[in-house]
């Protein structure tokens, strides 16, 4: 089971790096703007906004690398941590924002965190 929690802990990682390549520096490009739908003009317009949250999901995905390497017990407590706040950002935008944030952020979030626990 730690396998499988290890995996998706990195899954998770993964994710969370992409979306800060998306949001920092691929924004006004095809991938960045089709996100949301965006024009070049709104893209223009929130790209100081979504660098800002890419920079944040930049820190979920290092806080998640360093849960992988770090030894016990502060792997394991980093990565609950930086799991939680996964789950929680997740939550929170598809409050706010978009219904498809529960799908790809929150969700994916609770299950690697559902793992890391059960394997402890």
């Amino acid at each position: 089971m730690a396998t499988l929690a290890d995996v998706l802990v990195a899954l998770v990682a993964a994710l969370h790096a992409y979306i800060l390549v998306l949001e920092m520096f691929l924004w006004q490009k095809k991938p960045g703007r089709s996100l949301h739908g965006f024009d070049p003009e709104m893209a223009r317009a929130t790209a100081p906004m979504a660098a800002n949250q890419g920079l944040y999901n930049g820190f979920l995905a290092a806080g998640l690398v360093w849960g992988l390497i770090a030894a016990d017990p502060t792997g394991y407590r980093a990565q609950v941590f930086f799991l939680s706040c996964v789950v929680v950002a997740g939550v929170y935008g598809a409050v706010t924002a978009n219904r498809r944030i529960l799908f790809a952020q929150a969700l994916p979030g609770a299950l690697a965190l559902a793992a890391v626990l059960i394997a402890q």
